[in-house]
């Protein structure tokens, strides 16, 4: 693998004593995981033991029973994948710098281990465990294909910024991933290859249960690789002509499993190339699964305001400013939006997709964040309503994607300046007579209903 996607947290060299520790945060899987394979190397080097680590905080940035539902479930086949590979698996519910602190203690530690996030609340977490902890600290991306990191040293300002650094290093970081072997030395406590049961983790957390779990997608490593294929052999020719259009089963719907770290977006362009399909039909999934989310990472590691509409930028902070008191045809409370109980029935079908699927079509959300600006008393306002709403109904929320996505439609980051008009200034604009050129509205309000 090549070394530049892993970098060193602090200065404590590597152990010899006990186990290497990968502390899994963001990429729950097993296959095609970098920081896994880093992990098993250093172990493996050391004729020591490997044990996958997993700390749930209470109260995860508002995280509910939809979203642990879905995540314990994969996990749990996660550990079952590494118990196979003698590594083993402990999960707890504790704030993960006291929970790492204590098993690197408990268990005299040879390194650890963990996963890149460009998020405040995990890269504190980083930073903290870096001043303390008394065993080296690695981290590895393994979210994107050219390391957040190494892909850009700054803030970009749009795609076609970061695109040509991106391909530029892309055929130096897209390789083929190792198979680990069950070569590694086990633990002495057996409690460790042993699983947790997904009920009692549920129950044992403080979280809000009136989000129900959603059966639209199956959670777990072997059901993301199933989504892959099928939308490889039966979605990916009509993709790049058909994927704005939520009538049309175009879309990958692979995000709840990129978001949940179940599936590698490496795995996925690599199955991609070795299909039988145009180049142009590859590029164009290389350009959303590849340069557009690894423009969100880098919009959220080099943007510390990334969740409010302080990210806006300067030409769009001034537009909205100019039109911040300008007559709004309505006005709508978050109880109201949540509820989708506005004027509009296509954005009430959006917000109902969301709240009864987990799952928004594309381009829906971005016709729904905005108008949510548009009914909303300021630009601050309606950021923080798009947020909150994304991050409780949606699988994939709490994800660089969802808010870099919120700060395109609001505040028209990595977007440039349009005419200028009422409410939105010079940001995008979108209206429900748009939409009816493109798809059949009536179609898409009839499905949702029929939900």
């Amino acid at each position: 693998m090549n070394k530049k996607r892993i970098r060193k947290l602090n200065n404590v060299q590597v152990g010899s004593g006990g186990p290497v520790i990968y502390w899994m945060d963001r990429e729950r899987r097993v296959e095609d995981n970098w920081s896994l394979i880093s992990a098993y190397k250093t172990a493996k080097q050391l004729k020591v033991p490997l044990l996958i680590y997993y700390a749930i905080p209470d109260k995860f940035m508002g995280a509910n029973l939809r979203t642990y539902d879905f995540m314990l479930k994969g996990l749990h086949e996660t550990f079952e994948s590494a118990f196979k590979l003698n590594i083993g698996c402990l999960l707890e519910v504790v704030d993960p710098i006291i929970g790492v602190k204590n098993l690197v203690s408990h268990l005299n530690a040879s390194a650890v281990f963990t996963d890149f996030s460009p998020l405040k609340l995990p890269r504190k977490w980083r930073d903290a465990l870096a001043e303390t902890l008394e065993v080296a600290l690695f981290e590895v991306d393994s979210r994107n294909i050219v390391p957040c990191f190494i892909a850009s040293e700054k803030l970009e300002f749009g795609a076609r910024t970061i695109r040509p650094k991106i391909h530029k290093l892309l055929s130096e970081f897209l390789e083929e991933f190792p198979v680990l072997k069950n070569d590694l030395k086990k633990l002495d406590n057996s409690d460790y290859y042993t699983n947790f049961n997904v009920e009692e983790v549920l129950n044992s957390i403080n979280l809000d249960k009136s989000v129900s779990p959603v059966d639209t997608f199956e959670p777990g490593e072997a059901a993301a690789h199933k989504v892959l294929v099928d939308f490889i052999n039966y979605k990916l020719a009509n993709y790049d002509s058909d994927r704005n259009d939520p009538n049309k089963p175009a879309i990958s719907n692979l995000s709840p499993y990129l978001h949940f770290g179940q599936i590698s977006s490496q795995r996925c362009v690599l199955d991609t190339q070795h299909s039988d399909l145009s180049e142009s039909l590859k590029e164009a999934f290389v350009e959303e699964i590849v340069v557009r989310r690894e423009l969100a990472d880098n919009f959220c590691y080099y943007c510390p305001d990334y969740d409010s509409a302080d990210c806006a930028w300067d030409w769009a902070k001034k537009s909205l400013a100019e039109h911040v008191n300008d007559k709004r045809e309505y006005l709508y409370s978050y109880n109201e939006f949540e509820k989708a109980i506005t004027h509009d029935p296509l954005w009430n079908a959006a917000q109902k997709e969301m709240v009864l699927t987990g799952k928004m079509h594309g381009f829906m959300r971005m016709y729904w964040a905005k108008k949510i600006l548009e009914w909303t008393e300021t630009p601050a306002q309606a950021f923080d309503f798009a947020i909150k709403l994304n991050n409780k109904y949606e699988l994939d929320g709490r994800d660089s994607n969802g808010y870099t996505g919120v700060a395109w439609s609001i505040c028209g980051v990595h977007d440039r300046a349009w005419f200028d008009r009422p409410v939105f200034g010079k940001i995008r604009y979108m209206n429900y007579n748009g939409c009816k050129r493109k798809f059949d509205v009536e179609a898409y309000i009839d499905k949702i209903k029929s939900l």
